[in-house]
């Protein structure tokens, strides 16, 4: 079982490792559900996460609300890539959405290429995309090398035991083509078996180790 730790900034990073995290979410600005970390904290994360063999995904989000970014936001992307690139991250996590709802593609693209060779993850701007075209979503995002999505399976203010049914389903779409990450409303006391009943070996959360 891989637990990925949704931290903010550096403070909480050691605790979460020596709690039995293996993969590190760095955010800022959990309260707006995350976006990109300064430079400097960045390079202490990702230094501090290798040392303890652990890895580590950078947010990618200059800032809270919705998912429809303008050109200048998306620069500001991009440069965060490269930045998270320079310092060793092994991925990170972006989404970019049109106005109806649908992946920007040629902003992800874009953004993709900019990640050159970390791994990236869709987060969980996904679950704005209409579940009708979530397979199609699947399967656009791994045609462009996304290794990963992080899901809710639903509105986040719906508990994680009600959209569970949906991640299922969401494993079997994505099956063979990338991974299905839960997350949102996982914690140390239900991960094992939230896991178990939606098929997956890994699981996403700012409580999903006990630290605090």
């Amino acid at each position: 079982m891989l637990k990925e730790a949704c931290v903010e900034n550096f403070t909480d990073i050691p605790a979460a490792l020596r709690a039995g995290a293996a993969r590190i979410e760095l955010n800022d600005n959990l309260a707006v559900g995350g976006t990109t970390v300064s430079r400097g904290v960045m390079a202490e994360a990702i230094r501090y996460v290798h040392e303890h063999d652990a890895s580590i995904v950078c947010m990618i989000r200059p800032r809270g609300g919705n998912f429809v970014y303008t050109d200048t936001e998306l620069k500001i992307m991009e440069a965060d890539l490269f930045v998270a690139q320079e310092l060793g991250a092994d991925g990170v996590a972006f989404g970019v959405l049109t106005k109806d709802g649908w992946l920007d593609e040629e902003a992800m693209e874009n953004l993709i290429a900019a990640a050159g060779g970390m791994s990236v993850v869709m987060h969980m701007a996904f679950d704005a995309i209409p579940e009708a075209r979530q397979q199609a979503a699947i399967d656009w995002l791994a045609a462009q090398g996304v290794s990963r999505i992080l899901t809710h399976g639903g509105p986040l203010s719906l508990p994680i035991d009600q959209t569970e049914a949906h991640l299922q389903a969401l494993v079997k779409m994505a099956a063979g083509k990338l991974e299905i990450l839960p997350g949102g409303g996982i914690t140390a006391a239900n991960v094992a078996q939230v896991t178990a009943a939606i098929g997956v070996k890994q699981a996403h959360g700012t409580k999903v180790v006990a630290f605090k």
